[in-house]
């Protein structure tokens, strides 16, 4: 039998894939994904991702709102992103985090809705997708005063940030840019994090692995960073993708 990946991070409500969406999801359950989560950036994306979840047995929801949205969040979505997470097939709360790159919202507001969010993690006993671009510092240091655990997703940090992350119980997930020529950061994080921690993800319909680049990123495109993964930690293919599987479903708590 074929061994299953795991993506543990997209997004199929994206306006991309409206056009050819079910074909898609077909196209990528015959190329041996077993198992995706379809993560939310507000509360309108989050419901679609339930949606999704729904009519397909193999699709998993998280909920949450993104900091690009963090400026036009109130109490009120905190109470419908409770109501939503008592869906069966919501898994995580996410994605939720910092984003000092595009500043889309501004630093305060995203901060505080961090925290809001993982204290609704906390409550709800789920795990949290995080993410952080440019604000390490400030991410790292509103975690430690949560006890909300779960992913840094599409890990690009450094590899003594990685440890960090590691070290305070979190998972790493990688996805296409650990492909890329210039990823020197991303090869080193992958190397240094004991293969039990690692997950791998496309987050698509973006970043589309080396020799993608441009394209609409989709979940049949996972074997290419599963196998630059394995070329890392020097393991066979079966090994890292049936390890990243196993991690997937263990973060998600599906292994039950």
């Amino acid at each position: 039998m074929k061994t299953l990946l795991f993506d543990t991070h997209a997004h199929y409500e994206d306006k991309r894939f409206d056009n050819d969406r079910d074909d898609v999801l077909k196209k990528v359950a015959q190329a041996g994904i077993g198992g995706i989560v379809n993560v939310g950036s507000d509360i309108k994306t989050s419901k679609q991702s339930i949606a999704l979840s729904k009519s397909h047995d193999f699709i998993y929801a998280s909920v949450g709102v993104h900091p690009h949205f963090a400026d036009g969040m109130q109490e009120d979505d905190l109470a419908v992103l409770e109501q939503l997470s008592k869906d069966g097939k919501v898994v995580a709360i996410g994605e939720i985090g910092l984003d000092y790159y595009y500043d889309n919202s501004r630093r305060e507001a995203q901060k505080y809705w961090f925290a809001k969010q993982l204290t609704l993690a906390e409550k709800l006993d789920l795990p949290i997708i995080i993410h952080t671009r440019n604000a390490t510092f400030d991410t790292l240091e509103i975690l430690k005063n949560s006890s909300a655990k779960g992913i840094f997703h599409c890990f690009s940090g450094s590899a003594e940030t990685a440890r960090q992350v590691i070290d305070m119980g979190f998972y790493i997930s990688f996805g296409g840019p650990l492909t890329y020529k210039n990823a020197r950061h991303s090869v080193e994080a992958a190397r240094i994090t004991p293969i039990e921690r690692i997950l791998i993800e496309t987050d698509c319909p973006y970043l589309p692995p080396d020799g993608y680049r441009g394209k609409r990123n989709d979940s049949s495109l996972m074997p290419i960073i599963c196998r630059k993964l394995a070329e890392i930690k020097d393991i066979s293919y079966d090994e890292a993708a049936q390890q990243t599987y196993n991690n997937a479903k263990k973060v998600y708590r599906l292994d039950n």
